[in-house]
């Protein structure tokens, strides 16, 4: 990796939609090696995929809800269990095992507290749980999904870190 596949991933993390060739220009490339940039970025994994990012408040998704989860189950068969259940729920858009207190936490998107208590209320009729803690999201502040590229190693002929 390099300054020029840096440079295309925070191009591509702004706006996925841009053409090869807006990207190729802005980066100092020609077409041809920088869709090859592109796609070998793909192939290794960097690029993961690329999404719409769609308004909450137009799909009608506009409450975050942190739910932090204690359970007296620490077995793989759980946890394999609990992810399982997990997965069938689409209001949960983030989902990490944690350190600490809590032992899970989730993000859960919906319309209003009725629509949480409904969601809560399946949640605890497919799986055993300890405790659930919610909090409600009051003001949403910062919200993003382009990742610092800051701490990118890049390759060791061009000898730099970041830039």
């Amino acid at each position: 990796m390099d300054r020029l596949d840096r440079k295309i991933l925070r191009l591509l993390q702004e706006d996925s939609t841009l053409a090869v060739a807006d990207i190729a220009k802005k980066v100092g490339l020609s077409t041809t090696p920088c869709w090859r940039r592109i796609q070998k970025l793909e192939e290794e994994g960097v690029i993961q995929r690329r999404v719409a990012i769609l308004d909450p408040v137009k799909i009608n998704t506009r409450v975050n809800v942190f739910v932090s989860i204690r359970t007296n189950a620490h077995s793989m068969e759980w946890l394999k269990r609990f992810a399982e259940v997990i997965q069938e729920f689409p209001e949960v858009v983030e989902f990490y095992r944690m350190s600490g207190e809590v032992d899970y936490l989730l993000r859960v998107v919906v319309p209003d507290i009725a629509a949480y208590d409904a969601f809560y209320k399946r949640l605890i009729a497919k799986i055993e749980i300890r405790d659930v803690s919610s909090a409600f999201a009051m003001e949403q502040i910062k919200n993003t999904t382009q990742l610092p590229l800051d701490y990118l190693v890049l390759d060791k002929e061009s000898g730099e870190r970041a830039a």
